[in-house]
């Protein structure tokens, strides 16, 4: 790894999780990758997916029916040939997984398949029951620390982007063993940084997951796209000392109800499916039980489940209920919903490839459109095999600047976004980021959550706009991440209020129908240019 001490690779991957390790396992046979980490290397949201990966392997599936089901799960909003390929390429990739040592649950010497809420089959995988993305990304790390052109480099917090010449060519990035800041030059770059769940107050996410990966490409120029499409997991465990730790949709999959504080189950008045209708259904209805029942959280009720079977196919979820004194085999579980998913972000082609030249996107920081207004359950953990090895194929190809835009987008005569009055600026001092990160939490949650409205949707841009941080004399990572913080939550926010219709997980009270008038269109915006839809 001469070259990435000289300050420059061949190719450099940002971020550990499923998608970027695999495009650096892809990358490796063509020269030199350098991995920058956040924190640990283990420290993503791969790490901490329990449901599992979506796959038609089952002997009673086929890949039409997995295209199917995703096509219904994103209301309208799916970009076809991307889920397409993601269904297609799909068990192969699996396939490729097992090759490496990976190890799937099994039921008499087969794959065990399970469902969760939307599949027409049970066509999802699992590993030691609910650590599935910590199983598979261990296997991924394993693999490429064999490969001789791989260096992962942890507390690695990447800052901004470095253009060159009018494309990406690196990264800055603060070194958190010396709080310096430094530069990495290489000949392409993929952003694979994860998720944005930290943009609210209540979310299932780990604490990484600021959205650093899509406010670099934004400042540096790039396009967004349909980042009002935020989708919250129904069940978060709900205490108020303890962090919103993830209930597995599987949970429901197996047979758990979902009762109101008066212990009503109340599911099948919202939709045919019950607890298993596809999840912002579920999570709007949970609103609307607390609501009308002047409750703080809805229960979870396992305890007519077989009790050894859940012990044994949830040991994670078992073990830290009963660390907060809840034994999910006998006790009714507190649950409310937390933000967990962004189904946009970093506008790609199908290759990855984004509007700067030299600049990748892979995983839930791309918007490949795969997802389209609501993610299918497990199908993440599938899109960050299979596009992040895509992106690589396109990196090592070298096809350079691929406008992902649909061709009939025209963002010269977009509609702007609406002024609002000036107000006053509030300037953060460094001291304040943690309160000024809570600050922004608190209004995303409150004002562009899981029921939107008009006049929320504006007043949270107001406030959003009103706050200025103030920049750190010397390197310091809380700046830089509540800067991200910040301009994601704004983003979000001016997305949702020029969505004027209720689709999939972007729900508006004062717009509760689909817009039947017009064909299903994506939202885009860059720094430069405001909110348009094509």
């Amino acid at each position: 790894m001469q070259k990435a001490k000289d300050g420059h690779v061949d190719f450099l991957v940002l971020g550990s999780g499923i998608a970027g390790i695999r495009a650096a396992i892809e990358l490796a046979r063509h020269g030199c990758v350098l991995v920058l980490t956040k924190g640990e290397i283990f420290e993503s949201s791969t790490e901490h997916a329990q449901g599992g990966i979506a796959v038609a392997l089952a002997e009673d599936d086929e890949v039409h029916l997995h295209f199917d089901d995703t096509l219904r799960a994103g209301d309208g909003l799916c970009r076809e040939e991307a889920v397409r390929i993601l269904v297609e390429e799909g068990p192969q990739a699996i396939h490729e997984l097992i090759e490496w040592g990976m190890h799937f649950d099994k039921n008499g010497g087969k794959l065990a398949f399970t469902r969760e809420g939307a599949h027409s089959r049970s066509r999802v995988l699992h590993s030691q029951g609910d650590s599935t993305g910590a199983g598979i990304l261990r296997a991924l790390v394993a693999k490429a620390k064999k490969l001789r052109g791989v260096e992962i480099r942890p507390h690695s917090y990447a800052v901004d982007l470095l253009a060159d010449s009018g494309r990406i060519a690196g990264v800055f990035y603060l070194d958190e063993t010396t709080q310096s800041l430094k530069e990495i030059r290489a000949g392409s770059v993929l952003l694979a940084t994860g998720g944005l769940g930290q943009v609210y107050k209540e979310t299932t996410n780990p604490p990484v997951a600021c959205g650093d990966g899509v406010a670099m490409a934004y400042r540096a120029g790039a396009y967004l796209s349909d980042m009002e499409f935020i989708q919250f997991h129904p069940t978060a465990l709900y205490i108020q000392s303890a962090p919103r730790f993830l209930l597995s949709e599987a949970l429901r999959g197996e047979g758990g109800l979902l009762r109101n504080i008066e212990l009503e189950r109340f599911m099948p008045r919202y939709h045919e499916a019950g607890e298993l209708a596809p999840r912002d259904i579920v999570s709007r209805a949970m609103v609307m039980e607390i609501l009308r029942c002047r409750s703080e959280f809805n229960y979870l009720d396992l305890t007519g489940l077989d009790a050894e079977h859940v012990m044994k196919r949830f040991p994670k979820i078992y073990s830290t209920c009963l660390a907060f004194n809840i034994d999910i085999t006998l006790d009714l579980i507190p649950v409310r919903p937390a933000a967990h998913y962004a189904m946009g972000g970093v506008a790609t082609d199908l290759e990855g490839a984004t509007t700067l030249e030299g600049l990748y996107a892979a995983g839930e920081a791309a918007a490949t459109g795969v997802h389209g207004a609501n993610r299918l359950a497990s199908n993440s953990l599938l899109e960050g095999l299979v596009y992040g090895a895509r992106a690589a194929r396109a990196m090592v190809e070298k096809h350079g600047f691929s406008d992902p835009l649909p061709r009939q987008a025209s963002f010269a005569s977009a509609k702007h976004i609406p002024n609002h009055a000036p107000a006053p600026r509030t300037v953060i001092a460094a001291a304040e980021l943690e309160r000024a990160a809570c600050h922004i939490r608190t209004i995303l949650w409150e004002k562009v959550g899981i029921i939107r409205e008009g006049n929320e949707l504006s007043e949270a841009i107001q406030k959003l706009d009103a706050i200025e941080l103030s920049s750190p004399k010397t390197p310091a990572q809380p700046f830089y991440q509540t800067r991200n913080i910040l301009e994601v939550a704004r983003v979000i926010a001016r997305s949702a209020g020029e969505r004027k219709e209720s689709r999939g997980a972007h729900y508006r009270s004062d717009f509760p129908l689909k817009d039947e008038l017009e064909p299903a269109r994506h939202s885009y915006l860059s720094r430069t240019k405001p909110v348009s839809f094509a």
